[in-house]
């Protein structure tokens, strides 16, 4: 999927502009419109491995740091900095959440992951936990947004700790089996579907 254009996108050149723009924290890239650059041969798999030019990039620095400058707009994802756009290919989510903490419980615990490339999200109101299950299969998918319409998917033994923790509640007429989080409940399946 390489750019057509007169100057081909690249993954070094981003890299010296995603440095150059970061400051502490995170990056504003919510308010960075640059023009479009072409697709960059890059890949994001459902596991969290980057790959570039189909080879998996190793270096957790450098996978940080173009976590760091995604965004995603209209379904597609992109790396953004002040000057440039390159979309990029998202297997599933781009992140993975490979861990959670719980802090109090029943309505009022919070619970906080992180990610692979080291985001935390606290869930609730601003960070939804969703599910998505498998029309053939019923196979569930979970998901926590972590920031500006960026989700990760939450690895299966977290996923597991997480139904150790759920509760049965009300929500859209029926009972459902679900999670609190930040004062809100999240739904993950009808408890009449849960196995006896």
């Amino acid at each position: 999927m390489s750019s057509q254009n007169s100057v081909t996108p690249s993954a070094e050149g981003i890299a010296a502009h995603a440095r150059a723009a970061k400051g502490r924290g995170l990056p504003p890239v919510h308010k960075w419109n640059p023009p479009f650059c072409g697709d960059l041969d890059m890949r994001i798999a459902r596991d969290g491995t980057w790959f570039y030019q189909g080879s998996p990039i190793g270096r957790i620095e450098l996978v940080r740091l173009f976590s760091s400058i995604l965004k995603r707009e209209n379904g597609k994802y992109f790396l953004v900095t002040p000057a440039e756009k390159v979309g990029i290919t998202v297997e599933d989510a781009p992140f993975v959440a490979t861990d959670f903490e719980v802090e109090g419980d029943g309505e009022t615990q919070v619970l906080t992951f992180v990610t692979h490339v080291g985001d935390r999200a606290a869930a609730g109101p601003d960070h939804p936990i969703r599910v998505e299950r498998d029309p053939e299969t019923g196979e569930p998918s979970p998901y926590v947004l972590i920031r500006h319409d960026l989700e990760a998917l939450i690895d299966r033994k977290s996923f597991y700790r997480l139904a150790e923790i759920g509760a049965h509640h009300g929500h859209d007429g029926q009972d459902w089996f679900g999670l609190w989080s930040g004062g809100r409940f999240f739904p993950m399946i009808p408890s009449a579907e849960l196995p006896d």
